[in-house]
């Protein structure tokens, strides 16, 4: 059985899909409500993979929102509650979605293995880290030949290159794609220096210089609201690849010849009976989910039931070939420009 664990986008939203569902007693309440409010488990639902394996599944919905990253121990206690609630579940894999990742990765939760009267087995639990670095991969190497882009010439910036998922986009953009030149942008210099050593390439540099040099810019990184961009200083074509959480890009990048791909978004092969995705807000809601969600479910057919990606810039390229074949192998594939109406090319 796997699981998948997420949240909303906003408080807001957060209080319209708890009516939705029917849970109105945390619905009208307050945000002191819903810090206090546990983990809520509101969905099952059973998948079949292109091989004809059927699996069962379950969303549980940790009662988060992006409201509470400010207050610590609220986030630390709700992704610890949730990931509890699906181990009483008997659920044998379950990805961690959305900030839930983030919180435990920034949050050093492995340090709070013990919950009330519950030990955390670590081996039930996955970030989805490793399945969404390929899908991202794919997706560029995929769609940029698709507005012009030749790779063997182009130029790529990963903006948050150090983190779990830049790191690996890196070592894949070095390593299997034969890009003319990697620039890679991060908040600290430390942890750049010794992935350029790693790698054995890459030109380190700020935001402000590598945006103008840019044909593909891969955004691993949250999209701060203040920030501003000068979409006429762009190069044309451009292809960015939003990868962050929240998906934002499209707020800032917008003109002509830029192309905005939701990265990290992968399709099924076939419809799925379930509400989840909806309740995500996915185009097509049946059969789109985040990759790292579909880690949980490619680790379950495949019976895998390991903590497959965990900790920080532990991606191997190795992890990332067997989750891409098996990916492929049970009916799932990277989401295209050619699968978003709504792109923004001018």
């Amino acid at each position: 059985m796997f699981g998948l664990i997420g949240h909303s986008t906003s408080f807001e939203d957060a209080k319209r899909k708890a009516s939705l569902l029917g849970f109105d007693h945390i619905a009208d309440g307050d945000l002191d409500v819903w810090c206090t409010a546990p983990p809520q488990l509101v969905e099952n639902v059973e998948v079949k993979s292109a091989t004809g394996i059927s699996i069962e599944g379950s969303y549980i919905d940790s009662c988060f929102v992006p409201e509470m990253l400010s207050r610590f121990k609220t986030a630390r206690r709700k992704v610890l509650n949730a990931m509890e609630l699906a181990q009483k579940k008997g659920i044998n894999i379950t990805a961690l979605g959305g900030f839930t990742s983030i919180i435990f990765e920034n949050f050093n939760l492995l340090q709070h293995k013990q919950i009330r009267n519950t030990a955390l087995e670590w081996e039930r639990f996955t970030t989805g880290n490793t399945h969404t670095a390929w899908v991202i991969c794919k997706q560029l190497e995929i769609n940029a030949p698709r507005i012009g882009i030749d790779l063997k010439k182009a130029t790529v910036a990963v903006i948050g290159a150090t983190g779990d998922i830049g790191s690996a986009v890196c070592r894949w953009l070095i390593n299997k794609t034969g890009i003319s030149e990697l620039l890679m942008v991060a908040r600290q210099q430390e942890p750049l220096e010794l992935l350029q050593k790693e790698l054995d390439g890459g030109t380190i540099t700020s935001l402000d210089e590598a945006l103008p040099q840019a044909d593909i810019v891969v955004w691993v990184a949250s999209m701060p609201k203040t920030i501003e961009i000068d979409t006429d200083n762009l190069k044309k074509p451009c292809l960015m690849i939003d990868g962050g959480y929240p998906k934002n890009l499209d707020e800032k990048f917008n003109g002509e010849n830029i192309h905005v791909l939701k990265g990290g978004i992968v399709e099924f092969f076939n419809d799925i009976g379930w509400n989840m995705m909806e309740l995500a807000e996915m185009q097509n809601p049946q059969r789109e989910m985040f990759a790292c969600f579909a880690e949980a479910m490619i680790l379950e057919f495949e019976k895998c039931h390991t903590n497959f990606s965990w900790g920080r810039n532990n991606i191997s390229l190795e992890k990332m070939e067997f989750i891409g074949a098996a990916s492929l192998k049970h009916g799932f594939s990277a989401i295209g420009l050619d699968k978003q109406p709504k792109v923004l090319t001018v």
